[in-house]
């Protein structure tokens, strides 16, 4: 998508969640500097939510086919969904959509 990725992985207990997070963003904003695409930046932060072993077939069918998806449903409204139905309670927008 183009204002917004999904990864799913799996997690060893061995790193830390933003250290991978941090390489991530690291490695693919280097990349698309030497691809030519001057512009790019990631957002401040990012979204993180974990998924049980026995739903991951789910979640792999939701990336494969989030392009329809998101046909019906923005990336904020699907990111704020998930929020509420995760009932995260620290969710300060300012620090989302800035």
């Amino acid at each position: 998508m183009p204002d917004h990725i999904h990864i799913l992985f799996r997690l060893s207990k061995n790193y830390a969640l933003a250290k991978v997070v941090e390489e991530v963003k690291k490695s693919s904003s280097k990349w698309m500097k030497e691809k030519g695409v001057k512009e790019f930046t990631w957002q401040i932060g990012y979204g993180a939510f974990s998924v049980s072993s026995r739903a991951l077939h789910i979640v792999e069918s939701y990336i494969e086919h989030q392009k329809e998806h998101h046909k019906s449903k923005t990336y904020k409204s699907e990111l704020e969904s998930y929020i509420k139905e995760s009932d995260v309670v620290e969710y300060d927008e300012k620090y989302f959509w800035t």
